[in-house]
């Protein structure tokens, strides 16, 4: 018997082919080399972050004017220290966090705050995407993959001082963060009517002034009130007499003084919790400063990494000074560090 000769129809090809790939996609969706990924404009969610930080810091400062703070100790730090939770931090959480995730559902959101009832997402209002603002300052724009955006907020930075009435300590404060690095600063100082922001690379607040370095052979710090460690007998032992300590509450008020050229640095070590910290490095950055650990490695935002950070912290916006500090001060508060986690391990 002759061999028969098959003969396909092209057109008859094509059509399966197109219908059994359609068939794959009903089956297991999308691959995720066709999905078109939400992107988010950065310049809008500079306005909305300063809008949002606006908004706690107005809920911050109408409970102190009410002098309902229902003041609570929420835990301790390491060192022993009171940690107080206000009426305050709640609200302005509440202002700040699910604004966010009202307009921007899939960012993921880090604050130092949780809430024990659910919330009424009717009762949320956003804020404009557009700020004149920040229209005079920033001229372009990027778009970014929203799955390599996270915000950290610190929706009251100071509690302690805020329930002491030391007023000018207190700020909110939120962080654009992009694959790990801080971008976008903002610190709402609602007490003083004043907001610094700051996106690195692209511009800043006219209210941020970066004042002239110290100058002169006095090593001026800036430090924790409440717990600043063994700071000045460190910088004593690393740099001699000619130290003068200045201790203040918040951390965002002290990255500030530090742009503003108050001091030489800020330091910090102890454990420091992330979101006290990120708006204040995002803006540092942008002025040309620096913010690390004091082992001199860089600080990683990532919302998967741990929310601590373990090894200390110098501020500076001299890099050639921030290098000097490593390597005297650092090394003897890296030191001391070592001598109490070793004392701590044996009890």
């Amino acid at each position: 018997m002759a061999p028969v000769n098959v003969r396909l129809n092209p057109v008859g090809v094509v059509i399966f082919v197109i219908g059994l790939i359609l068939s794959l996609f009903y089956l297991f969706g999308m691959p995720d080399l066709f999905r078109r990924e939400q992107r988010v404009s950065m310049k809008e969610l500079l306005a909305v972050s300063i809008g949002l930080a606006e908004k706690g810091g107005d809920r911050v400062k109408a409970i102190h004017d009410s002098k309902q703070l229902n003041e609570a100790v929420k835990g301790k730090t390491k060192e022993g220290v009171d940690e107080m939770l206000t009426s305050g931090d709640l609200e302005s959480h509440k202002a700040i966090f699910y604004g966010f995730s009202k307009m921007y559902p899939s960012i993921k959101v880090i604050s130092e705050e949780h809430d024990m009832k659910p919330v009424d997402f009717n009762q949320i209002t956003g804020v404009e995407t557009k700020r004149q603002e920040v229209e005079d300052v920033i001229k372009s724009d990027q778009s970014i993959p929203i799955s390599r955006i996270a915000i950290w907020i610190d929706p009251l930075d100071a509690t302690k001082e805020y329930t002491e009435d030391l007023l000018q300590y207190v700020t909110t404060m939120v962080c654009v963060v992009v694959d790990g690095e801080p971008k976008i600063g903002v610190i709402n100082r609602p007490f003083e009517k004043e907001t610094i922001w700051a996106w690195d690379g692209y511009g800043h607040s006219k209210s941020l002034v970066q004042g002239t370095q110290k100058s002169g052979e006095e090593h001026s710090f800036i430090v924790s009130r409440s717990h600043a460690g063994d700071v000045i007998k460190v910088a004593e032992e690393a740099l001699g007499k000619n130290v003068k300590i200045i201790e203040a509450g918040g951390a965002g008020y002290k990255t500030l003084e530090v742009i503003k050229g108050s001091v030489n640095a800020y330091t910090h070590i102890t454990r420091i919790k992330k979101w006290d910290i990120c708006a204040g490095n995002a803006i540092l950055n942008a002025v040309g400063g620096k913010m690390t650990t004091l082992d001199g490695d860089y600080i990683d935002y990532s919302p998967l990494q741990d929310m601590k950070n373990e090894r200390g912290l110098l501020a500076t916006v001299n890099t050639k000074l921030h290098y000097n500090y490593l390597e005297t001060f650092g090394t003897k508060a890296k030191e001391a560090m070592d001598d109490k986690s070793k004392d701590s391990g044996h009890h």
